[in-house]
């Protein structure tokens, strides 16, 4: 499991991602408006529209609200042209960092990346720098006492996953982006509590953090992930556990 992974766990279990319904809310329209201008309007053909939506429902967000976003994407509500922009740059002691966006002033949102990056002791890079270091994957956690291993693994393979490794006391299903839904829908049929599920760039290797610079690196990741603009976070490095639960 990545470091970032171990993060991302960490804070959805303490229910500090997007701890603001607001922020949760605002991030979740942008992503499903662009999704939809990308592949349609219709779920059932689009399946990243169908996981946003997925997430939208987690969070409880009115029938009203999905509905809008999606008709803003496929141009049938008027609404401000939301664009993906990635940016990428290196954090304390020189881990990659890829940060995915969904914004409507390019300007705006890189001036504050680039200030973010700047005060917690990294640098915002050019395009391709880092991104050559990370694989795009779904991501799906599971604690190991909620499911039998091999019952699991059978399952998640069936439905198209690419692999299933015990790690930490966590079995960690990795899939292509596109078998994603396909493979987190199967488990959900089987009424298998998941404790983390995303798409996201995965790190092919890792940079080892302690002391000041993974204090530093942790607010950075805070500092990003809590903008407005940004849908994702990705970062190749590896903290002790113990120092991202009191950090998150």
């Amino acid at each position: 499991m990545s470091g970032h992974s171990k993060w991302a766990t960490i804070k959805h279990k303490k229910g500090a991602t997007d701890a603001k319904r607001g922020a949760a809310f605002t991030k979740i329209i942008k992503e499903m408006t662009v999704a939809a201008r990308i592949g349609g309007g219709d779920p059932g053909m689009n399946p990243r529209l169908r996981t946003v939506i997925e997430k939208a429902k987690a969070v409880n967000m009115p029938a009203d609200n999905i509905k809008r976003a999606i008709q803003k994407g496929t141009g049938e509500l008027p609404g401000q042209i939301i664009e993906e922009v990635v940016f990428e740059g290196y954090g304390p002691g020189g881990v990659a960092v890829m940060v995915e966006t969904a914004t409507d002033n390019r300007n705006r949102t890189v001036g504050d990346v680039r200030h973010i990056f700047d005060k917690y002791g990294g640098n915002l890079g050019q395009n391709g720098c880092v991104a050559w270091m990370f694989d795009k994957k779904g991501v799906i956690e599971i604690d190991a006492d909620k499911a039998d291993e091999d019952a699991l693994m059978e399952l998640v393979l069936e439905a198209g996953a690419d692999d299933m490794k015990l790690v930490e006391g966590t079995y960690e299903v990795t899939t292509s982006p596109a078998a994603f839904y396909a493979v987190k829908q199967a488990i959900d049929a089987k009424g298998i509590p998941v404790s983390l599920a995303e798409v996201s760039m995965i790190p092919q290797t890792t940079v080892r953090l302690e002391g000041k610079q993974a204090t530093q690196m942790l607010k950075l990741m805070d500092m990003l992930e809590e903008h407005d603009d940004v849908q994702n976070v990705s970062a190749n490095f590896d903290i002790d556990a113990s120092v991202m639960e009191q950090a998150s």
